[in-house]
């Protein structure tokens, strides 16, 4: 009988995509989490909006790019809004990452049509914001 793993991947032994997968996570060192690396972001970064998102990004000192997500209480009243939209942005990032060229302190911020919308849609604007496409704004 063969065995499969608990995330339902290959039998054990086989040769697995491990290496793919763990490339593909969001870990800690991928996220933006100090107070001072927002602060960064927000005063030197360049803007671009789009109807689902905003993308504010820097040129990043770490490794490799950094990202952090939000949803606001203003915009989405009930908790369980905001967090399907910053898990749309993760999810969209997340699979887009790996095409997007340059290493990148970025913060995505959700628009309230997000939660009209499926990921998809949300990952075609992001890659069009990140290659420079949409509405441009410098600092306020």
């Amino acid at each position: 009988m063969e065995e499969k793993s608990y995330r339902g991947g290959a039998a054990k032994g086989a040769p697995s995509s491990a290496d793919e997968e763990a490339d593909r996570r969001l870990g800690r060192r991928r996220r933006l989490s100090r107070p001072a690396d927002f602060r960064l972001v927000f005063e030197r970064g360049r803007r671009r909006a789009g109807r689902y998102l905003v993308l504010v990004r820097r040129a990043g000192e770490a490794d490799e790019s950094r990202a952090a997500f939000v949803a606001g209480k203003r915009t989405f009243r009930r908790a369980v809004d905001r967090a399907r939209a910053r898990r749309l942005l993760r999810e969209a990032y997340r699979l887009q990452r790996g095409g997007m060229t340059g290493r990148w302190d970025m913060i995505l911020i959700a628009r309230r049509p997000i939660l009209d919308v499926k990921r998809q849609a949300v990952e075609e604007e992001l890659v069009r914001l990140a290659a420079g496409r949409g509405r441009t704004r410098e600092k306020r």
